[in-house]
């Protein structure tokens, strides 16, 4: 399997949307509020998405520097974007009456970019699916008295046949993000893990039918990447002490469905920052949108999209295909390095110099990324060396930057150094 594509696109949007769009409180409002399926049903009935265009949505990700898109096929509460043959609890039942997935898929696959599914593991609405201490009506006695007799291996055929329609109906399907075990955390969600999914089961069908795919690690057994949420990793992540593939999943602002009174937005400059250290410890990012109940993504979110683009613009050849350095950044910087190019990104601007430990002798040229400005670079004399060290000053290993005493107007500078061969 060729998953280079992975690596070298570094940038994804995450894209939460369903039903909890018109509640517009946070995506798990159903279990927060412990909403019974009656109640719930509101959102059902009333679900008519007239401005969903998924071809605007691809050219905003495309815009943001984004290379794939992950759409939530089913979230927690079991609503199917698609016609799924095994349920009526689905789009085409609702007023809206047309299946989202087929041209979501057309709309990415028309501007080149990967097409990503998310499928949840858990399914709050489903028959067999036991009441565990996440279902929305877990406080409520009766409801679970009368789903005692609930069997989980039902669920997972309903599971397995799912997976299956969205891995066969829709051509080619780059990217599958599995919700809710973790690998090495079997039944830390709910009391239930790998053996519960079938997971072994379920990753060989998978394979079977999308050959190329990339799969998680959500499914309780080893995937192709693992997807830390909602924080940012140290250090590059390892598994028994080798590095693997990574993408942290992270929000704007705290919420991954459409929250109409969540304020608490991310900045440019932090979103940017998110980015850069990931690509710096050799991962990815996959950002998230929860458009809202009419299918549109609000007004904050695309100018949170368009300010990444308008730097990834100017300083995406420190991010596509780019990975850790070898080097040791000075502090309130990343690096990240492609070939015999690093690319240094300044997060706090410096007083005139930066000083660079260990590539004295070892840039040939210093650019800024964002308009190919020359930085002149030095070198201290190995006369002065004796000296320098005495006071605790620069040696010759240490490159030195002369850099302007105004920061640039970017988000983050980038400093790009042509390596010697």
């Amino acid at each position: 399997m060729d998953h280079a594509w992975f690596s070298e696109s570094r940038f994804g949007m995450f894209v939460h949307w369903g039903l909890y769009s018109l509640a517009a409180r946070h995506e798990w409002v159903k279990n927060r509020e412990q909403m019974t399926d009656e109640h719930y049903q509101r959102y059902f009935d009333h679900f008519d998405p007239d401005l969903y265009d998924p071809a605007e949505w691809a050219r905003l990700a495309k815009q943001a520097g984004m290379r794939y898109v992950v759409l939530t096929t089913k979230h927690h509460d079991g609503f199917c974007l698609w016609d799924s043959a095994q349920t009526d609890y689905k789009v085409t039942r609702t007023p809206w009456g047309k299946d989202l997935i087929a041209p979501y898929v057309e709309a990415l696959r028309a501007e080149g970019l990967k097409v990503g599914f998310y499928h949840s593991l858990i399914d709050w609405h489903h028959p067999e699916f036991p009441v565990d201490s996440l279902h929305p009506q877990r406080e409520d006695e009766e409801f679970k008295a009368a789903a005692k007799g609930r069997d989980i291996s039902k669920y997972a055929d309903y599971l397995h046949a799912q997976v299956r329609e969205l891995l066969t109906d829709y051509g080619q399907i780059d990217y599958l993000f599995f919700d809710f075990s973790y690998a090495g955390r079997t039944g830390y969600w709910g009391g239930k893990g790998a053996d519960d999914w079938r997971s072994p089961e379920l990753m060989d069908m998978v394979r079977e039918l999308q050959p190329g795919i990339i799969v998680n690690d959500r499914l309780g057994i080893p995937g192709d990447f693992v997807t830390p949420e909602q924080y940012q990793p140290a250090a590059p992540m390892t598994i028994d002490g080798q590095e693997v593939p990574w993408e942290a999943c992270q929000t704007l602002n705290g919420s991954w469905g459409y929250d109409r009174d969540n304020l608490d937005y991310k900045t440019p400059d932090l979103l940017v920052r998110m980015l850069i250290d990931s690509v710096a410890k050799g991962g990815n990012l996959l950002l998230n949108v929860g458009p809202d109940g009419r299918g549109q993504i609000d007004p904050r979110a695309r100018q949170s999209l368009a300010d990444i683009g308008d730097w990834m613009r100017l300083n995406s050849r420190s991010i596509y295909g780019a990975g850790p350095s070898g080097f040791t950044a000075p502090p309130d910087c990343r690096y990240t390095q492609r070939g015999n190019r690093l690319y240094l990104h300044v997060f706090g601007w410096p007083f005139r110099h930066l000083h660079l430990p260990g590539l004295g002798g070892r840039v040939k040229y210093a650019q800024f990324l964002h308009d190919a400005s020359e930085i002149r670079t030095r070198v201290i004399d190995p006369s002065q060396t004796a000296q320098n060290t005495a006071i605790g000053a620069l040696t010759p290993d240490t490159l030195t930057l002369d850099l302007p005493v105004q920061r640039p107007d970017v988000v983050v500078p980038v400093i790009e150094l042509f390596l010697n061969d």
